[in-house]
């Protein structure tokens, strides 16, 4: 339990707060630092569940026929001794009974001269209005670094004796382990490093990765994508991978240490199919974090009110599984109608946007979002404004030698060897093609040999790629416009070709 949360549980045991309310998934842990708390005040624990009763359990508890278990604990808390500290677990479906909210209140009053503590530990927060006075509520945070360190060299010295097993870590091995760990409970960690060792005969980071994909699956608003694209597979770019690369290690201590801040995200801005959503991609595979894709679809849903409340789940799943990268695709479409949002649906839209503002300049979990666009004329002016991201890239359409790496790339994913076809020529006759449509032309070129039964050749690209007709050419005026915009108010993500 991080220290200052065991401080403000202590301070709110000694002012006599009646009633607190512990937010957590681990009752161990809880128990377990509630411990520490009682026994430098000098008090007792009392524990309650379900299916367990009081323990230590009073004379006569469980023999009232005529009061059921929810309520006798609490007749039992009424009448208990002083100086006792009550740790009731799983109270929360309870909360709405009406007897259950009268009893709660005479007991806040009836508490506080006798030093008695009533402590509700659940994973979920349901609090009545009634009780909103009475109840302070105290959310007990996932494990710090410490703690994960903790875990992890008690499970080092379990097994270090194990001569199949390869646990000596070189410090930023260590380190990677430590951050890939946090956003879970002790339980899963010390799971996952056991999972580790049985697969891997070591520890390993992408076992611990594996785990944090049960996690966003159960949000059912953010999708995890499996680190299946290298910035290898990412043709041109330079300038953009280059600013991502000496961002490799920002999350570590040793930037902590040089007074280096988190990286905040990136917007990528250019014209569809020029490898937006593929460096989004990449960037996580870069990195060793898992990349998490939120649909904006799905955060709007047609109950009033759960818009908002989906988009904080998301952010708050994103948080609890940090180190990582949050990708947002086609931004613009999902903030779509900000400005009219009063007249079209009550407000929803903007109020999403605001959670989502708000969420960007305050974030302190190292998240790195990673948000795309292809109309910046539809994104909201709060958006664009220096600060809410690090840096706002410019994904123009690939010049000669950007088309050139783009064409190799796809040739060598076709299991063929770019060296036996004409790069240069191919790479003229696709002048304003993006990367999306130059792969279309390979692919199109395969199926006219596949058709004829022989090999791919040069001829066949070139004739594909004269017979399309590219989006730079179908919608000149747009691309355009979007370049002159661009050109003032973004980082282009490749070289000028001279």
């Amino acid at each position: 339990m991080p220290t200052n949360v065991r401080e403000e549980l202590e301070t709110l045991i000694r002012a006599r707060y009646p009633i607190v309310y512990i937010l957590s998934w681990e009752e161990a842990r809880v128990e377990e630092a509630v411990q520490v708390v009682a026994n430098t005040l000098e008090r007792k624990v009392i524990t309650w569940s379900l299916t367990q009763g009081m323990n230590p359990q009073p004379p006569g508890f469980g023999q009232n026929p005529h009061l059921v278990p929810e309520l006798e604990v609490l007749t039992q808390i009424n009448s208990g001794p002083d100086q006792c500290i009550y740790l009731i677990k799983d109270y929360h479906p309870y909360m709405s009974d009406y007897r259950v909210i009268r009893v709660l209140r005479d007991l806040a009053e009836k508490l506080r001269p006798r030093k008695q503590t009533i402590l509700i530990v659940s994973p979920l927060l349901k609090l009545p209005p009634e009780l909103e006075k009475e109840i302070t509520v105290l959310d007990f945070g996932l494990p710090t670094a410490e703690e994960i360190e903790q875990k992890l060299n008690d499970v080092i010295m379990a097994v270090r004796e194990n001569p199949q097993l390869d646990v000596n870590l070189a410090p930023e091995a260590r380190e990677a382990i430590i951050h890939a760990a946090q956003g879970l409970t002790l339980e899963e960690i010390e799971s996952v490093f056991a999972r580790s060792l049985v697969r891997r005969r070591m520890l390993d980071v992408s076992e611990i990765l594996v785990e944090k994909q049960q996690i966003i699956r159960k949000s059912g608003i953010l999708e995890y994508s499996p680190p299946e694209v290298t910035m290898a597979d990412v043709g041109g770019l330079d300038l953009m991978k280059e600013w991502l690369r000496q961002r490799r290690t920002a999350f570590t201590q040793k930037a902590r240490a040089f007074g280096l801040p988190s990286p905040k995200g990136v917007l990528l801005i250019g014209v569809q199919g020029g490898g937006k959503s593929l460096s989004a991609k990449a960037v996580a595979a870069l990195w060793n974090l898992p990349l998490l894709r939120m649909d904006m679809g799905k955060v709007f849903s047609g109950i009033v009110g759960s818009s908002e409340e989906n988009m904080r789940k998301a952010l708050s799943v994103a948080e609890s599984v940090s180190p990582c990268v949050l990708w947002i695709d086609e931004l613009e479409k999902g903030l779509a109608g900000v400005q009219s949002s009063s007249f079209s649906d009550a407000g929803t839209t903007a109020r999403v946007f605001a959670t989502f503002l708000t969420w960007m300049q305050e974030k302190s979990a190292p998240v790195f979002l990673v948000a795309t666009a292809n109309d910046v004329s539809m994104l909201p002016p709060e958006l664009m404004r220096k600060g809410r991201f690090d840096e706002i890239f410019f994904i123009d359409l690939p010049h000669k030698t950007d088309r050139q790496d783009i064409i190799s790339i796809h040739i060598k994913k076709r299991k063929r060897d770019p060296a036996k076809f004409d790069l240069v020529k191919v790479a003229v006759d696709t002048e304003g093609f993006s990367g999306a449509e130059i792969e279309q032309v390979i692919v199109g070129a395969l199926f006219t040999a596949f058709d004829a039964n022989r090999e791919l050749t040069t001829d066949d690209l070139v004739a594909e790629a004269k017979a399309v007709v590219p989006l730079s050419k179908m919608m000149k005026e747009d691309i355009d416009e979007l370049r002159d915009w661009a050109h003032l108010r973004a980082r282009p993500a490749s070289k000028s070709e001279e």
